[in-house]
């Protein structure tokens, strides 16, 4: 079976593919490996926060400390040596053929030498150069390596040289041996060493004490305070501060492969991305049916997470420095102050899972927030946010200082570099004017900015629209002024429904003759024509209308009471006329009819009201309490019955309430006024003598 698509569900899943690809690149944003922010050094005050330990970790030792403890350690290293057994048996057998060769034999004497030879060479014999190296590094100890297996422990004191050796056999000599008869049996040639210094083992035994060093001196236990601010550095603070440094980034490691922190961050953005969906939903559905909008809220919250992102990332900056409060102003200049807060709150509450200190954030940006919304209603000049930044850096800097002094409970150990930052956010949100420009010309929305500029008669389109159409012109002005009081009183965007009052009838210019009240002398070409003809030429008014407006520049929010001021409403005159004049005649009622639409937003809904009661009262005999009200109920009612309103999202209520405003506002314009007496003759007369 064929799933049929219908534009509902392919709008609902672009809507949600809207949301999802909102979340995939937020919790992409998410810092996966936070870099050590802290910047101290040994002896200079801490200038951050109270820091705790937020996790058990080892306190590292410094290089400095580790070279130490090596050079201590390997001060009892000993070194090993291979005793070499050959040496003994090789020299005393050379020295024995060589004495024979020269004298005769004497037992007596070749006893001692050989006797003397295995004693020094049991104990064992090393270069001159080695002992002296055992000396310097003060080594108490040898190990010597028998057969390859067997280790013996040597005292240093204990070993020869060939010297010490040779001195031995000279000064420890019998009485009966002669030091005359010693020196010529050239004993020191034949005197060598038999201990080779074993480098390999030496090296392996080396590395397996230094690998067996502890790396850490102690353990930091979770909650232990590590130092708060205004503290010096001192050498243990710093090297706790080092294997917290050291131990976090092993953290971020073990952290970014985690697969189930990416699900928790999913599953807060989530929540927080379906909250703000639900709200459009439930409370500004047309927001939420307008694409267009939903990309600009997402792109907003989208851009303040980016710029957070990456000052965390990138930047040793304070997080403050983010001007976090553009987003509710930008939103509310184009929307609502609740969507703005809203949106504003979603915003921070993601941003919060980034920081140090989320509940500070927090708190700090609720409160710019509320100020930024509460502070500008309707952005109409530069000097307005000018004044709403100093507002906000105020809110900011109070609510921070309070907060330090909860925390810290004295004035100096307050930190101030936040304040600085507060500083620089409060001047950035100054871009916000030129970035409503961009957004305006992007997403096709209209500020508060751009309607003033828009309501300045003063403009060329105004001009000539004063000058071509002056009877039409003034038309608007009354319009404008009569819909505007109406806006007001009914909660609905007054700026907007001024500014549409005024270009609603600029069609006009093209023809103004065809309409009465531009014509002079009572002529009215529209006579010379059959009534359908005359008909189409007064609604073609509309979309000369809609013409102009696109070839000015005008939004669409204009155009929209251009098009909508008649809605589907007929020319009744010319209507009435033709069935007069032609009896037993149907006529075609799309001849006569404005082609719509109908007026979808209360301000249009208005403006449409506003419109026909100005024009009707201009036709009144009399201008009574009764008459004008009696007019108005009328005009409106009639709106009403035809279904002219249906489309707009206007209360009952509402509608009473601008009859009211309307009926007052033409009875102010049409009072009564006192007829002032004219000076008797007489008394005139005396006065000129």
């Amino acid at each position: 079976m064929a799933i049929q698509i219908t534009k509902e569900k392919i709008n609902l899943l672009t809507r949600i593919g809207l949301f999802v690809s909102l979340v995939v690149i937020i919790v992409l944003l998410f810092p996966k490996d936070n870099k050590f922010k802290y910047q101290y050094e040994i002896g200079k005050p801490w200038s951050y926060e109270l820091i705790t330990a937020s996790f058990d970790f080892p306190i590292y030792k410094t290089d400095e400390q580790l070279e130490a403890d090596r050079k201590e350690l390997l001060s009892t290293y000993t070194p090993y040596f291979i005793y070499d057994e050959k040496v003994a048996d090789q020299q005393l057998g050379k020295w024995l053929s060589d004495w024979k060769n020269k004298n005769q034999e004497e037992p007596k004497y070749t006893a001692y030498v050989e006797r003397k030879f295995r004693d020094i060479y049991s104990k064992g014999v090393v270069t001159s150069g080695i002992y002296e190296q055992l000396l310097m590094n003060k080594r108490k100890n040898i190990a010597i390596v028998r057969d390859g297996r067997k280790t013996d422990l040597l005292s240093t004191d204990e070993i020869y040289t060939p010297k010490s050796a040779y001195e031995e056999l000279i000064l420890n000599k019998p009485d009966y041996i002669t030091i005359q008869d010693l020196n010529s049996y050239n004993l020191n040639l034949f005197l060598v060493d038999n201990l080779r210094y074993d480098s390999i083992t030496s090296q392996n035994v080396k590395e397996d004490m230094v690998k067996n060093l502890s790396l850490t001196s102690g353990m930091v236990q979770t909650g232990e305070k590590i130092i708060d601010r205004g503290e010096i550095v001192s050498p243990g603070a710093y090297s706790i501060l080092n294997s917290m440094k050291i131990e976090t980034q092993r953290r971020n490691t073990a952290f970014k492969e985690s697969g189930y922190v990416i699900i928790g961050e999913l599953i807060i953005v989530i929540g927080l991305i379906m909250l703000l969906a639900l709200y459009l939903y439930l409370f500004r559905l047309n927001l939420f049916e307008n694409l267009n909008h939903l990309i600009f809220i997402a792109l907003m919250i989208l851009f303040i997470v980016s710029i957070s992102s990456l000052v965390l990332k990138f930047t040793s900056l304070g997080i403050y420095i983010v001007p976090f409060t553009m987003l509710p102003i930008i939103i509310r200049v184009f929307f609502d102050s609740r969507t703005a807060l809203f949106a504003h709150f979603i915003t921070i509450l993601i941003v919060s899972f980034m920081v140090d200190n989320p509940f500070t954030f927090i708190v700090l940006q609720i409160m710019a927030g509320m100020t930024a919304v509460s502070g500008l209603k309707d952005l109409t000049a530069r000097s307005q946010l000018t004044q709403t930044a100093f507002y906000i850096f105020i809110s900011y800097s109070v609510v921070y200082l309070a907060t330090e002094l909860v925390s810290e409970g004295a004035i100096n150990r307050i930190y101030f570099l936040p304040i600085v930052y507060f500083a620089i956010s409060s001047a950035l949100l100054l871009l916000a004017y030129v970035l409503i420009y961009i957004f305006e010309k992007i997403f096709n929305l209209i500020s508060a900015i751009t309607l003033v500029e828009l309501t300045n008669i003063n403009s060329d389109l105004m001009i000539k629209f004063a000058e071509n159409a002056p009877g039409t012109f003034q038309h608007s002005l009354q319009v404008s002024n009569l819909a505007t009081e109406a806006a007001k009183k009914i909660g609905a965007n007054s700026l907007l429904v001024r500014t549409g009052a005024l270009y609603h009838d600029i069609g006009k210019m093209l023809n103004p003759e065809y309409f009465i009240e531009n014509q002079v002398g009572g002529d009215n070409p529209l006579m010379e024509m059959s009534h359908e003809d005359a008909a189409q030429a007064i609604i073609k008014h509309v979309s000369d209308g809609v013409t102009l407006a696109r070839k000015n520049g005008l939004p669409d929010q204009i155009i929209g009471f251009i098009t909508t001021h008649h809605g589907r409403t007929k020319t009744r005159f010319f209507y009435n006329s033709f069935i007069n004049d032609n009896p037993g005649v149907t006529p075609n009622d799309e001849k006569f009819t404005y082609p719509g639409p109908l007026p979808f937003s209360k301000e249009t809904a208005i403006l449409m009201m506003s419109d026909a009661v100005e024009a009707r009262s201009r036709t009144l005999d009399e201008y009574t309490e009764m008459s004008i009200s009696n007019m108005v109920d009328s005009m409106i009612n009639s709106q009403i019955a035809d279904g002219q309103l249906k489309d707009a999202p206007i209360s009952f209520k509402d509608v009473e309430t601008v009859k009211k405003v309307l009926a007052d506002k033409i009875k102010n314009i049409y009072h009564s006024r006192i007829t002032y007496p004219e000076l008797n003759k007489e008394v005139d007369a005396k006065v000129i003598e």
